[in-house]
């Protein structure tokens, strides 16, 4: 027997799509009968009846696995559920909408032939709304940033990934797993294949202002300390221009306008501007000490409700 693919794929709000990403699947590994695979399919708190469709699929389909979280924990914490539960060579991480094109993973399996650890789809054009995109690529912008890497803007959700990656992913335990974090300091040895993305089969993006938001703060606060770094540069960019201002001030004051009345307005926007970075910082340190709190607490990265190997157990 050859290597085994294992597709993890989060499910929400996709009982009627999911089931093709499935077929599709199935229907692409069987041209290729030198790979075993399984498909683990993980519910992520949907409120339509995807839980339903997983197990039925299940009970006709043994190389479908389920897994069922007992709230929605977000996208980042279903992969990881279901992370710990491949049993693959190889891993591969798809959508559930149809966007990502499981008949196409053979091109990014191959790229590993090439000595990568882990290899992205990217989308020369890309099929998403503007605020989507732009979503997406501050988000990407802001990594970059973060660990200093110029090439995460092509990455994307469709990758396939060798097991000793994912390995060393679901060793982080916290609530905040953020992947690009979690592959990032685990291996910078990256392909990129260029793939077509489709429209979603129907539906929307599952994300919302909220989410993305929520999204970009993890991002932002998961695996670095430079946005404290940041701050520190900002009021020391504040302090000179406020020294700046208060120095051409007293020689206009003693050389220029003698009579110049004070400057309240101007004194007030300073404040105003000093006041908002001191909030902007405060509120950063705030977060990575409720975070640093959350985690003493042991709070889960996800609970699983329960799986489709439970349920074929009970009956």
């Amino acid at each position: 027997m050859g290597k085994k693919l294992s597709f993890v794929i989060p499910c929400y709000r996709s009982e009627n799509t999911v089931m093709k990403v499935v077929e599709e699947i199935e229907t692409t590994v069987v041209q290729r009968p030198e790979y075993d695979y399984e498909i683990i399919l993980v519910n992520d708190g949907s409120p339509d009846n995807v839980w339903k469709v997983i197990s039925d699929r299940a009970k006709i389909d043994d190389k479908v696995f389920g897994i069922n979280l007992a709230k929605n924990f977000g996208q980042h914490s279903a992969l990881m559920a279901g992370y710990n539960n491949v049993s693959g060579d190889i891993v591969v991480s798809l959508d559930d909408d149809g966007q990502t094109p499981a008949c196409d993973v053979f091109k990014l399996i191959d790229g590993l032939d090439k000595g990568y650890d882990i290899v992205y789809a990217q989308y020369p054009e890309v099929k998403q709304s503007l605020f989507r995109r732009w979503g997406s690529h501050f988000a990407k912008q802001m990594t970059d940033y973060m660990f200093s890497y110029k090439d995460n803007n092509r990455a994307s959700s469709f990758f396939v990934a060798k097991r000793f990656i994912i390995d060393e992913m679901i060793r982080y335990k916290n609530p905040y797993p953020y992947l690009v974090g979690l592959v990032l300091r685990t291996t910078r040895n990256f392909g990129f294949v260029d793939i077509e993305q489709r429209k979603r089969y129907e539906g929307k993006s599952g994300y919302s202002l909220k989410s993305l938001i929520s999204l970009w703060v993890n991002g932002f606060t998961a695996f670095s300390v430079k946005p404290l770094e940041l701050g520190a540069y900002l009021g020391f960019i504040t302090a000179a221009l406020g020294f700046l201002f208060a120095l051409v001030t007293v020689i206009r004051k003693l050389f220029i306008t003698p009579d110049m009345e004070a400057g309240w307005s101007s004194i007030i926007s300073i404040m105003l501007v000093v006041g908002g970075v001191i909030m902007i910082m405060l509120g950063l340190i705030g977060e990575y000490i409720g975070r640093i709190y959350i985690c003493i607490n042991d709070s889960p990265q996800f609970v699983v409700k329960e799986t489709t190997l439970d349920n074929a157990r009970e009956e």
